[in-house]
């Protein structure tokens, strides 16, 4: 088996903090005091995520405070049209203002999760930067790369594949193959970090890679043999026995 000598990450719900960025918005939705469910929410993040991949020439500016607001001012936007009735009124209700002041708590609020997950990361990666060449490969928005300045993280990484930049979004292995090619490496050279095993673990396994799951709660439904290492912590990357 050929030694490890690049480790690529998956960002968000990996390096940004240990949990999908679903369920940071959701437990700031309800810290502001609204009540919403998963389910009923999962659609909104869903069309303020397909808004934000198609507004790259715009986005691609942003740091993450504005990233954060553009995405739950969308979300709003949908609830406001298609959430649950008694959401609906409570937002319309609200006034202008009131739903400004609603935006502003869940961004404070998610931007400060993340804040402390990427400082946490910021740790973690530190020691392996001269033990591994180091990559990241997310979907994301087209302003990766001004997150990671923004957070002390640029200096760790010699390749950052963000598939609105590449027009490549995982679960396709271009995306995987791109940060190789940056970083010269082989895939059986490298391993994938990343909570998804859909996303992350089941096409990095596939082109050779050696897999780490970051499970930060379960899922049903897929194929854990993806994944050749399991962790619950981003922590534990610099204990794994390659």
């Amino acid at each position: 088996m050929a030694t490890i000598t690049a480790l690529l990450f998956d960002f968000g719900g990996t390096l940004d903090g240990p949990a999908h960025w679903l369920d940071r918005f959701l437990a700031s939705y309800r810290a502001a005091g609204i009540e919403i469910s998963r389910a009923e929410l999962d659609f909104a993040f869903d069309d303020a995520t397909r808004i934000g991949y198609g507004a790259t020439r715009v986005v691609s500016r942003f740091g993450l405070t504005d990233l954060a607001r553009f995405l739950v001012g969308h979300q709003f936007e949908y609830l406001r049209k298609s959430g649950p009735d008694a959401l609906r009124k409570v937002l319309d209700d609200s006034g202008a203002a009131g739903r400004h002041r609603l935006v502003e708590q869940v961004t404070k609020s998610f931007v400060s999760e993340t804040a402390a997950g990427l400082a946490h990361s910021r740790e973690a990666i530190g020691p392996l930067k001269g033990r591994f060449k180091l990559g990241i490969v997310s979907n994301f928005y087209g302003n990766l790369d001004r997150i990671l300045e923004e957070a002390k993280l640029d200096r760790f990484f010699a390749a950052v594949a963000d598939s609105s930049r590449l027009g490549i979004f995982k679960p396709e292995p271009g995306i995987f193959e791109a940060a190789l090619k940056k970083i010269q490496c082989a895939p059986e050279s490298s391993a994938m970090i990343g909570d998804s095993l859909a996303k992350d673990c089941a096409p990095a396994h596939k082109l050779g890679m050696r897999t780490v799951w970051l499970r930060t709660s379960p899922q049903s439904g897929e194929d854990s043999g993806a994944a050749d290492v399991t962790i619950r912590s981003i922590d534990e990357v610099a204990q794994i026995q390659w």
